[in-house]
Order: C-alpha cells, then structure tokens, then sequence
C-alpha cells in the first residue's frame, strides 16, 4: 500500500485506529477455512461517519475494502484474497445501543458479540433465537453478512427472521437505512433483505435492529437411539409432520458418534447407526410432555432403539455434549475437514445420506456427518490427510458430487456458512447463467468500482 493511503487513513483513524504493521497483517489474514491472505492493512473505525469516510476514499482510490467480525467463518468470506484493507469492528462499534422492551427489539453495532445480546436480552425475560456454533465469539454484524443459523433453526428460524431494519454504508461513502422497526413494511423495495447474507460485497453494515422474543419457561430435552441413518432421517421430518416443531432437532451418524466416544468417553451407544437429539420448550410444562409423547411415538414407529428423557439440565448438558463437540473430535479421521453445510428439504434428507454415503464409497474418503436435520441442514465433512495429495484431490471430487446430488434433490450448496471463496466454483451448480448475471448487475449496482470485498460468492 502507498504512503498517500497509510497517511489518509492515520491521519482520520489515529496511530491507534489504522495498523500497517506485519503483526496486524498476520492477525487478521485468516478466518476458520485456516487459509491466509494479508491485507494490506487493518482499520478500526470509530462510528458510522469514519466508515462512510474511508469506504468513499476507498472508492475514489481503488483500494479494496473487506469488512470483518470474528473472522469465524467457514468459507472465507472475510479474507483479504485481493489484497486491500480488512475493516475490523470489535474495538469500537461493538456496542448494544438499545433494547426497547415495550416493542420488542434491540438496536446493537455489528461488531456485537451474538452471546452478550442473547444474555442482555434474557436477563430481561427476552429471547434472541439465532445461536450459530460460534456464538460465544461471532459477531451479530458476521451473521447478518452470512445470515448465520444455529441449533434452535428448526422452530425459531435463522438471523434474517429477526432482521427489521439496517443502517449500512455503501461504496460510495453514502448512509442508508433499509427497513423499519415496524411489524409490517412494504414500503420500497426489500434493500435489507438484500445485504442480509450478501457478505460485505454490496455494503458495510453500520447498525442493526433486531426482533426479539419473550423467552419461554420451560425447556425438556431427549435423545432417539437409531439402528440406522434412514431411519433417523425418517423420524426428522414425520415428526414436524406429526404437529410437533422441536426447537432444535439434531443429528450424529456412527462415525460421528464413534469419534465422540473415542475422544470423550461419554457412553454413546457406538453400535447405533445414528441419534437424534431434540429439544422441546414453552410456557406450560404439560405442553412440553405431549410433545415428548408425541416425538417417542414417531421415534419408535421409525426404528428408535432407544428413547431417553433429561431429568434435568444436567442430564440435558451432558445429552448435547455430543453434538456440541461432534466437529472437534472428527479430526481422528483426517487432517484435513472439507466441511460443507448443505441443505435440502427434510423429506429428501434419508436420500441426501444415501447418495454421501455412496459418492463417499465411490471417492475412497471417510465422511462423518451431523447436523441441524430439524431444518434439513446437514455438516458433511469429507475427512482426508493433507499430507496425501492424490486424496485431498479425491476429496474435492466427491464434494462437487455431493453438492451436484443435493441440488438435484432440490437442495442448497450453503444454509448457513455462505459461499465466500471456498464455495465460489460451485455456484454454476445451483444458479444458472441468467442468475449469476443477475447477481452481477446487483453488485454493480451497488458497488460500480468493486471495491467491496471483491471476488466472493463467484462474482467476477
């Protein structure tokens, strides 16, 4: 990067705000994909009007801008691939400005932490659902950009279901507003929903309004023992179809569970083809135990070996550890985790298992899978030594079958971790040419001169 720019942005930030250095270089030239790209520098802006300032110098200049949360996403949508500078929000624009009891919402920065909304929210008798894996680190500003999931999915619904309005800085420096804290908005065209999940390519989110819930009182969790896989992903969707809608609804095949057991020596029952793990709340606990009636029956009906109830929180910690540390502990399977996220409509997940299975056979590579099946959303990590070039290459092979399976069954390459660089070749799988030009034109309509993270979601 040329002095002129370094001065430009000292002299607006401070010595403090705008960091050239190797160290700053290295600390935000990866996120969890373990890929690396520099920037050319790393920016701290203090509010709105130090983001509008740098983004239309940037424009006027040509120097790339990527904005970052946590750096904890899985397809390196915050890497600065192109070089440019890395706009990082934790230091300042990390506040929640405001939770309006009486309408329900909460106003926060983007460089908010998912964790401290959810516990400022509850200690009022509040509730903000989305709870992404990452939620003790992830930034609300990085689930917005990547419209980020999490467990309670299956009854709650994902980040966009609770966005209402976005303050956000375009390319050229100018401040816009997109959506209202209203229930109802049809006003204009859905400029929100657009950003959400446009991972920093149109705009730089500055503030967002957010909805929230009043938290339930009760929660019961239970565990469903499988002797195989189609059976489980039976039992998924016959549940919903059965008048019950868990708030979460999750899975682990053999070799996920075999791996837990290994490394954590819980008791999982290493012989079952799979379980399932769900979650069920409300306001009267009797509601909560027809549920539970109504789940055990479909469970049995659909092969369950075996039917277990939490008697308490303890008991329902120790039923989720699994599935908690379900990512970690597959590693005994390889160095190296091509982790996908794909999603289908839950009557197709026994046939998206099937079809891994057989591309995995096909490949030679060892795929443990898990995931959020009460929303169809399956983690399928193809596991393979980094070392082995002949398999990582296999490996990759078998991803692009996966992928080619799950949009034939109607499915989706991503339903959380967004596209990014990881996922970008892949997008002629799902979109056709029409579409991605389509995607082109919007970018271009938005960010003319490309300097917004450049390059992402197989834009050119």
């Amino acid at each position: 990067m040329n002095q002129t720019h370094i001065d430009f942005f000292t002299n607006l930030l401070g010595k403090d705000n705008a960091y050239f250095d190797k160290a700053h270089k290295i600390a935000y030239c990866y996120d969890a994909t373990k890929k690396r790209y520099e920037p050319d520098g790393v920016l701290f802006p203090r509010d709105e009007n130090d983001v509008s300032k740098i983004l239309k110098y940037c424009n006027e200049n040509g120097v790339i801008v990527i904005p970052r949360g946590a750096g904890s996403g899985f397809t390196g949508g915050a890497l600065a691939a192109n070089g440019g500078v890395v706009l990082a929000f934790e230091k300042h624009m990390n506040k929640i400005l405001e939770i309006d009891l009486q309408n329900l919402v909460a106003v926060v920065q983007p460089g908010c932490i998912n964790m401290d909304l959810q516990n400022a929210v509850e200690k009022l008798g509040l509730f903000y659902p989305p709870d992404p894996a990452s939620q003790n680190y992830s930034t609300i500003g990085g689930n917005v950009s990547e419209n980020a999931g999490g467990m309670r999915a299956a009854k709650y619904g994902i980040t966009k279901d609770y966005v209402m309005a976005l303050r956000a800085v375009l390319a050229n420096g100018d401040i816009i507003k997109a959506g209202k804290r209203t229930i109802k908005d049809v006003a204009g065209y859905n400029i929100a929903g657009i950003l959400i999940a446009s991972e920093g390519t149109l705009g730089v989110i500055t503030e967002i309004t957010l909805k929230l819930i009043a938290k339930p009182k009760f929660k019961k969790t239970a565990m469903g023992v499988f002797k195989s896989v189609d059976d489980a992903m039976n039992a998924v969707y016959k549940t919903m179809s059965a008048g019950v809608t868990p708030v979460a609804m999750e899975f682990l095949d053999n070799l996920s569970i075999k791996a837990v057991e290994e490394k954590y020596h819980k008791g999982l029952p290493v012989d079952a083809g799979a379980i399932l793990i769900a979650d069920v709340d409300g306001n009267l606990e009797l509601s909560l135990e027809q549920d539970l009636e109504i789940i055990q029956k479909v469970f049995k009906e659909n092969g369950a070996l075996d039917f277990v109830i939490a008697k308490d929180e303890e008991e329902s910690a120790n039923l989720w550890f699994a599935r908690r540390n379900c990512s970690q502990a597959i590693t005994c399977y390889g160095s190296l985790k091509l982790n996908e996220d794909i999603t289908v409509p839950r009557s197709k997940l026994p046939k998206l298992l099937d079809k891994i299975k057989e591309i995995s056979a096909k490949f030679g590579v060892t795929t443990p899978c898990f995931g959020h099946t009460g929303d169809g959303n399956v983690h399928t990590n193809v596991m393979v030594d980094k070392e082995n070039e002949d398999e990582v290459k296999r490996g990759y092979e078998a991803i692009e079958e996966i992928f080619k399976a799950t949009v034939e069954l109607g499915g989706t390459l991503s339903g959380e971790h967004g596209i990014g660089l990881s996922k970008a070749p892949y997008m002629h799988l799902a979109f056709s040419d029409e579409e991605m030009a389509l995607f082109a034109n919007i970018k271009k309509a938005f960010d003319p001169n490309n300097i917004l993270n450049p390059f992402k979601m197989g834009l050119k």
